[in-house]
């Protein structure tokens, strides 16, 4: 039988014209079906890049793209009249049980249909953090953000994400995470002693509208594969109010990389000079003020380390009661993280939770990092255990409510040992796409590309054809310029960061400042 080969260019936003659809328009199809998610939504952030695979065909075959779709539908369980779960719902109506205000009682097992879609958009906001990031060791603005904030969701693709970012995020790397942090070999980078780690966005007026309220949205960077620096974490619990994060228990401990992180600056640094915890609270409490006759909430999501920020920011807003309005309205604040790892002791679990923030986190079993660290002792032992090593500086307890996935139940994910594969993101959010519950088949809901599991590992079984670590710079970012010499363009860095009057303005507003 004669197998030839057809280069068809596979895109990868194939549901992106979807965003925004009336409610009684057709519903497009994705792998030879419709949708399971009819109706207006705000923007299915997958990437516009578009992705150049080998289609095979044979004489059963025309090598068509319809065809290799089809057979991966196939593959992931195709049509399914199960998916089914009871009449529409709009997330205006919902998005405070969907926020987490009952804890997700009664909504994992099996799994909302909304929640699952707002998980998956969430972590489509954090994995922009991933793909806008500058890991070229070549390249002059290794370490920062490839983007300018107002052309950030434009440039991945995102034109209908429906969140506006107001501000980026930096954080020094003069700290005990070596392998965390990534610097340029150039003499010239743009910043020696600074990282970009993430954003702070707020939903536009038409989002609102379909949210059901104005969002104010947090993402912080992780890590994509490589997890050395699980082993620099010192594994060390030390008091969070030491760290100037305001707390009246001293029992409250956090790990000490972690808060490092989040409270150092560098006074010589101009991306620095305000730590990342100075950065965001700042810039909540300025939008908050912005919007002052909306119904407000606070979302923040991160993966791997970035998980662990998105806990210990969600914390500090709460515990500094700066998600209380002047007229006493409690804005809730939720905490949506992927593939975290614990960050506190079981006392830091309880005053954070007594707060009133809410933490869903989701997880791959099979994956290490949410189990550091605390290997020994964590929320599993016995209580009895665990209170009598309440003071040594390695107990630890996880936070919120978990919703345990298994990438062994994707039958379009490869037997391996890379847990960098396990602990990837986009392969957590297949993994979201395809469940429905405990005990119930893997079937796609979203028609969400299969090939973005592959992004920036090799986890997709390779009969699909996809190449592993296929998502990079056109020309690794170099141009060729008027004389005809490739060169790499200059970007621009300062973006609105040097408003440092203003940043102290509100710290002294806030009761963090000087004068």
């Amino acid at each position: 039988m004669a197998i030839t080969l057809a280069k068809t260019k596979l895109p990868l936003n194939a549901d992106w014209q979807n965003s925004f659809q009336p409610k009684n328009a057709r519903p497009t199809r994705f792998f030879g079906r419709p949708s399971r998610n009819p109706g207006p939504k705000i923007g299915r952030l997958t990437t516009t890049a578009p992705l150049v695979v080998n289609a095979v065909s044979d004489s059963k075959t025309d090598g068509s793209l319809s065809s290799i779709i089809t057979e991966l539908e196939r593959e992931g369980g195709g049509d399914d009249t199960t998916l089914a779960q009871g009449p529409e719902k709009r997330l205006a109506d919902t998005w405070r049980e969907i926020h987490g205000q009952d804890d997700w009682a009664g909504m994992l097992d099996p799994i909302d249909l909304l929640l699952r879609s707002e998980l998956i958009r969430y972590g489509e906001m954090a994995q922009a953090c991933y793909d806008a990031f500058d890991y070229d060791p070549y390249s002059k603005y290794c370490g920062c953000c490839k983007f300018n904030r107002r052309m950030f969701f434009d440039s991945l693709g995102m034109v209908h994400c429906g969140y506006e970012i107001t501000r980026y995020l930096y954080a020094t790397s003069n700290i005990n995470l070596p392998n965390f942090f990534k610097k340029s070999l150039r003499p010239n980078m743009w910043s020696r002693n600074a990282n970009w780690m993430g954003y702070v966005a707020v939903s536009s007026d038409d989002a609102t509208a379909h949210l059901g309220r104005r969002d104010i949205m947090i993402a912080w960077r992780g890590t994509v594969t490589y997890l050395e620096w699980v082993a620099d974490l010192m594994d060390i619990l030390r008091p969070i109010s030491s760290e100037g994060i305001p707390c009246p228990d001293p029992t409250v401990k956090v790990e000490s990389g972690f808060v490092n992180l989040y409270t150092d600056k560098d006074e010589g640094c101009r991306f620095c000079k305000f730590s990342a915890r100075e950065q965001i609270l700042t810039e909540v409490k300025r939008l908050i003020q912005r919007y002052p006759n909306d119904e407000l909430s606070i979302t923040i999501t991160g993966h791997s380390l970035g998980s662990a920020l998105a806990i210990l920011s969600a914390y500090d807003v709460v515990e500094t009661g700066l998600n209380v309005t002047e007229d006493g309205q409690v804005i809730p604040v939720c905490v949506l993280s992927f593939s975290g790892p614990r960050v506190g002791n079981v006392r830091f679990k309880e005053r954070l939770e007594g707060l009133g923030v809410k933490v869903l986190r989701v997880v791959n079993v099979h994956d290490s990092v949410p189990k550091v660290p605390g290997i020994f002792i964590n929320e599993h032992v016995p209580e009895l255990i665990r209170r009598f090593a309440e003071g040594f500086p390695w107990s630890y307890s996880h936070v919120g409510v978990e919703l345990a996935l298994d990438h062994k139940h994707s039958p379009f994910l490869k037997e391996t040992n890379d847990l960098s594969c396990f602990h990837n993101l986009e392969a957590h959010l297949h993994m979201l796409d395809g469940y429905h519950g405990k005990g119930q088949r893997f079937v796609l809901a979203s028609g969400r590309d299969p090939a973005l599991v592959n992004k920036a590992c090799d986890f997709l079984k390779d009969h699909h054809l996809v190449p592993p670590h296929w998502r990079q710079d056109e020309n690794k970012g170099m141009i060729m310029s008027i004389d005809g010499r490739w060169m790499q363009p200059e970007r621009t860095t300062t973006d609105d960061h040097d408003h440092f009057l203003d940043i102290n303005h509100l710290l002294r507003h806030i009761g963090l400042g000087s004068e």
